[in-house]
């Protein structure tokens, strides 16, 4: 572990060359809600606006010659890649999903500028990854994985190091996304037993949980890509090597929707934008309760590459997470008034948000689709026993993940 430690220093101090420690924040706000000190390491405030940059760095930097860098990403490690290509002066081919929103291919490229390559293929990132390993092999170049890489996870354990220069001791509580497990490892192999972890991954990606359960990564059958930045199908093999000893006990998993609120409150509260997965550690304090009282706990923010475009569906996840917006489909007569006594149900603090007929050629009945926005979600127990006592039939399907991409 010594020798690790030591590679992880000599890692965060080569990195200065190339951009200053993040910040290490203590926050008021989070503090005082929870009754202990929390500190933030903005992550988020690197030059690419994520901790991918420690890890590119650091196995770029110890490459005896100029060889060509193959990587597959859709977001941050891409980034990463495109910079210290740029920095070291090597050629890099980056490959990205079509799928890949156009925001993310140009930061990728405005890093990277000519010393890269992008190349768009396939609509799966598995298909992407494969590609790319296969162009490696055919060029004789150095495929360099965004966390299942040892020189990697030692550049990731120099947010451990400059968490200790800053607070100038151990946290007693370190609280992390997990995702191919790069960060993580590299965290707890430079901490060791020294502080208490709490590792949070996505629900739609919780590839640990499962890795931990079964005694070795295995591949989810399906990721929900939200947190992208997390949402990864398989831990890595290195990394687990490290995690393996976590304890299921220590693995939180946050959901998607729940996890737009802390992204709206860290927004509109305290000004900080965070991506999906860069909110993970902060989204986990509230299931931590007691545990972390009055200890100093740090929450490494690992991502604010967020764009903007997706406010609406993070704001629309986060009402529908706290009951105060439901979407329904209702069967209702069609007979003058009926509207008119649907409508008297509504309450002074009730806004209809959406309103669509679904079918118009029934006889007798219509169905409607309707979104419904009010401000207490135990409303919604009152809504729909008047419903019932009118005898008009509805479906709540807020909660229908296959029809609610069609409808809503």
């Amino acid at each position: 572990m010594e020798h690790f430690k030591k590679a992880a220093k000599d890692a965060e101090k080569s990195m200065r060359s190339v951009f200053e420690r993040t910040p290490l924040q203590k926050n008021e706000h989070l503090s005082k809600i929870y009754g202990t000190e929390i500190w933030l390491k903005r992550e988020d405030l690197s030059p690419v606006r994520s901790y991918k940059l420690r890890g590119a760095f650091n196995a770029m930097r110890k490459l005896e010659n100029n060889q060509l860098i193959v990587a597959a990403s859709a977001g941050n490690h891409a980034q990463a890649v495109a910079y210290m290509c740029k920095h070291f002066g090597v050629k890099g081919s980056i490959f990205m999903p079509v799928t890949t929103p156009k925001q993310k291919i140009q930061k990728t490229e405005m890093f990277g500028g000519d010393a890269i390559q992008i190349q768009l293929v396939g609509d799966y990132f598995d298909d992407c990854m494969k590609a790319a390993q296969d162009f490696c092999t055919k060029n004789d170049g150095y495929f360099l994985s965004p966390f299942d890489n040892q020189n990697i996870i030692e550049g990731q354990a120099s947010v451990a190091v400059e968490i200790e220069a800053q607070l100038g001791f151990c946290p007693d509580h370190i609280i992390m996304p997990v995702g191919g497990g790069g960060l993580s490892a590299g965290v707890l192999r430079y901490f060791e037993d020294n502080a208490q972890y709490t590792l949070v991954e996505p629900m739609g990606g919780a590839s640990l949980w499962a890795a931990l359960i079964a005694g070795k990564p295995v591949p989810l059958e399906k990721v929900d890509t939200f947190a992208d930045g997390a949402a990864v199908g398989k831990i890595g093999n290195k990394p687990f090597e490290t995690l393996k000893s976590i304890g299921l006990a220590n693995v939180l998993r946050a959901p998607e929707d729940r996890v737009c609120i802390s992204i709206l409150e860290m927004l509109n509260v305290e000004g900080i934008v965070l991506e999906p997965a860069g909110a993970l550690s902060i989204d986990a304090l509230q299931d931590l309760g007691q545990s972390i009282k009055n200890k100093t706990v740090v929450c490494i923010t690992t991502g604010g590459n967020f764009d903007f475009e997706r406010l609406p569906e993070v704001k629309e996840r986060s009402q529908r997470f706290k009951g105060v917006k439901k979407y329904l489909i209702l069967r209702m007569p069609q007979r003058p008034g009926a509207l008119k006594e649907f409508l008297n149900f509504l309450g002074p603090n009730d806004d209809i948000t959406r309103f669509e007929y679904l079918k118009k050629s029934a006889r007798n009945f219509g169905s409607i689709l309707i979104g419904i926005e009010t401000k207490d979600p135990s409303y919604f127990d009152k809504f729909f026993e008047k419903l019932s006592n009118a005898g008009i039939t509805y479906s709540d399907i807020t909660n229908d993940e296959t029809l609610a991409q069609f409808v809503i």
